[in-house]
């Protein structure tokens, strides 16, 4: 018999939202804001960390990244979903799809990283607060910045080689709003033991190990705290670590919704309001939750409005 052949799909179809198309409007009108929102919002910290000289510490370090890599996440996926619901233009090409597969997975493990990097800093900062510019050097941060990225293009390099090496043959069509790794290999018709074992493995490390290392970091400062539970003590660990700690349950709480409590009533459309928490929602919170519930970001923003205003005059 003549080998099938490998892959004759050009291009996958995306079914997108489970909307009613005489709701498809007010829905691209409510996610285009979202998407402005996250960009503008994510930029700004960016801008007011680059310029203000007392947020170059290396929480703000950290920050900045972590705004960067959410603008990033949330453009792998949101302008194709736009564009879908614009225009119904569902299809999407093979390598394109692959693409998205790759850089999809990047960011989810860089914010992963990063948002561990933070709690590692806080750690530092409320526990071992005499030696914190020692242990929390440039050096380290850069360190650590740089090994995320390592570890998430690694990670996400082999998640994609894997797919690449797939045959899709008649079923096209991904019932999400984006090529989901596990979308796509439900459609494959070759064997998957392979992929499905290294999103196990790889997959979990890279999102259950940081969270992990995020427990043990919030274990000790709650015991630190405990030692001397003065009203001082609680009140800096509040002020130094609540934006954190609300960044962190808006990504893992959408993370262990999705793929630790399946639901099994309507599970692909939990599955979508479940990836657009942490796709779309998720970025476009992080400005205001560091923004709003920050002393030296709204400073910062005050000082360059201030100088915007005294320029014009």
């Amino acid at each position: 018999m003549r080998p099938e052949n490998q892959s004759s799909v050009s291009e996958f179809l995306l079914l997108g939202l489970p909307i009613l198309p005489e709701h498809q409007g007010m829905f691209f009108a409510l996610f285009l804001g979202m998407y402005l929102t996250t960009v503008l919002g994510n930029l700004l910290i960016i801008l007011l960390i680059r310029l203000d000289s007392h947020l170059h510490t290396p929480m703000y370090f950290f920050l900045s990244h972590l705004a960067f890599t959410d603008v990033s996440f949330s453009s792998v996926t949101v302008p194709k979903m736009l564009m879908n619901m614009l225009i119904q233009h569902l299809s999407i090409p093979y390598e394109g799809c692959i693409s998205q597969v790759y850089f999809f997975i990047l960011f989810a493990d860089l914010d992963s990283f990063l948002i561990t990097s933070m709690a590692y800093d806080r750690y530092v900062a409320i526990c071992h607060p005499l030696q914190y510019t020692t242990i929390m050097s440039q050096r380290i941060c850069v360190m650590l910045v740089a090994g995320s990225w390592v570890i998430a293009c690694a990670c996400a390099l082999l998640h994609t080689l894997l797919l690449a090496r797939l045959s899709f043959c008649a079923e096209h069509t991904i019932p999400h709003f984006f090529c989901d790794l596990d979308a796509l290999l439900k459609l494959s018709c070759s064997d998957t033991s392979l992929n499905q074992l290294v999103v196990f493995t790889v997959g979990l490390t890279a999102i259950m190990l940081p969270f992990l290392c995020i427990l043990v970091s919030y274990g000790r400062i709650g015991v630190s705290i405990l030692r001397g539970p003065s009203a001082s003590n609680i009140c800096k660990a509040l002020s130094t670590c609540g934006s954190h700690l609300s960044v962190v349950t808006l990504y893992y709480g959408a993370i262990i919704g999705l793929y630790f409590l399946p639901s099994p009533n309507n599970s692909n459309d939990n599955n979508i309001i479940a990836s657009l928490m942490y796709t779309v929602v998720t970025p476009m919170l992080n400005p205001f939750i560091y923004s709003l519930r920050n002393k030296d970001m709204k400073g910062a923003l005050r000082k360059l409005l201030n100088k915007k205003a005294y320029s014009s005059n």
